[in-house]
């Protein structure tokens, strides 16, 4: 299109990881340790192992199909080099978008539960004031947004080596024995409850693939940094969740609306220092959630897939305005419409949804040889089929079982 003002490329491989590592853990430490303690049981850790099994083999696809298509439509861009129709593409892109925005609702209902440690306010307006001060940030600048993202980032990783240390002589409630034995077959069910809502706190991969017009040697960096999120955020979910179910009664954990200040609790400190993390994490995952979303339906525009408005950039910012501006008006209507809970089921399944379909069109562009320039990362085609039956089998279980 004609007269359209480029994305500015300027991200390096430590802010897009970073960038990646802070939708991760904002989400699934910060808000749903709790809500998937309660599913999982004893079994917590296991949850999110398995949760970040199946999601490393879509992450690993979505580092191929990054290097072939650096480009800022992500899964979309992806299901149309695979087919080369419209209408897949454009439904891929509306999933990836309601995921992005329901996704953003879900921590702006997290961000409610640890404001409340500190101060009382209605929840529909600290909803609207986050989801408005965000939505002012994204179209700031990418940089500007990048860099407030990797400096919460540290923050948030600082949370958690913090409630580590804080729980390490806490009053233990249940046994490392108990914690670390296999599960049992009539744990199983919780097991996959656990690991379907848990999957929610994976999907950061995709917010990341989305920056891909900003980052600086995409082909290269992209993939780099999608491996070093999901690996970090991986190791940071297991050791948190076996403290969460060696410090708390499993019912205690369920129960509580901001789960990393309970742990520290009942460790002896003050909930102080942790909640004030919580909420920067919570905003942080929030974030990327809006600047995912706006640079996708970018992309799709800029494709003439979608309304041309939505590619138009400011020029003064660089940022894609119209197109943040509706994400963020989404966000809010979602986030004071629907519970924590539902808004992160209904986004894992939309993304396991999208995965499949990821999985399946890296699939096809293997078999027709697509985006194979030199320096593209190239993995074997086991792991985008491994990705894909295991995408449909949690996804299966969470409708039917």
């Amino acid at each position: 299109m004609p007269g359209i003002v480029p994305l500015k490329r300027s991200l390096s491989l430590p802010v897009v990881s970073f960038y990646g590592i802070g939708t991760i853990i904002g989400a699934g430490i910060y808000v749903l340790v709790g809500k998937v303690g309660g599913a999982a049981g004893m079994a917590l850790p296991y949850a999110f192992l398995l949760a970040g099994i199946i999601a490393g083999f879509t992450a690993l696809s979505y580092a191929e199909l990054a290097s072939r298509f650096p480009v800022s439509a992500g899964s979309a861009a992806y299901i149309w080099q695979a087919w080369q129709r419209r209408w897949p593409a454009q439904v891929v892109a509306a999933l990836v978008a309601l995921t992005g925005i329901v996704s953003a609702a879900t921590i702006a209902n997290g961000f409610v539960g640890y404001l409340a440690i500190f101060v009382q306010v209605p929840d529909a307006l600290a909803i609207t004031l986050l989801v408005t001060l965000l939505t002012l940030i994204a179209l700031w600048g990418i940089n500007e947004s990048a860099l407030t993202v990797m400096l919460v980032t540290l923050i948030e990783v600082g949370g958690l080596l913090f409630v580590i240390y804080a729980s390490r002589n806490a009053t233990p409630a249940n046994t490392w024995s108990a914690i670390t034995a296999l599960p049992k077959w009539d744990a199983v069910p919780g097991l996959l409850v656990g690991s379907f809502l848990a999957f929610y706190a994976f999907i950061g991969f995709e917010d990341m693939v989305n920056t891909a017009e900003e980052v600086k040697n995409p082909r290269k960096t992209l993939p780099r940094a999608i491996l070093l999120a999901i690996c970090t955020s991986t190791v940071l979910y297991m050791v948190i969740a076996a403290l969460a179910v060696r410090t708390l009664p499993v019912a205690e954990l369920a129960r509580s609306e901001a789960p990393l200040a309970t742990m520290v609790t009942n460790a002896g400190y003050s909930p102080a220092f942790i909640g004030v993390i919580s909420l920067f994490a919570v905003v942080n995952g929030a974030l990327v959630q809006i600047i995912m979303a706006s640079r996708l339906l970018y992309g799709m525009a800029k494709k003439q897939m979608a309304p041309g408005f939505l590619a138009k950039v400011n020029p003064r910012t660089r940022t894609p305005v119209i197109a943040t501006l509706l994400i963020g008006a989404f966000i809010l209507t979602f986030a004071l419409w629907l519970p924590l809970t539902a808004l992160a089921k209904i986004t894992s399944f939309i993304m396991l949804l999208v995965f499949c379909l990821v999985n399946s069109a890296l699939l096809t562009i293997k078999a027709h040889g697509a985006g194979r320039e030199e320096g593209v990362i190239c993995y074997p085609a086991w792991i985008p089929a491994v990705g894909l039956l295991s995408c449909l089998g949690l996804m299966s279980f969470s409708a039917f079982g």
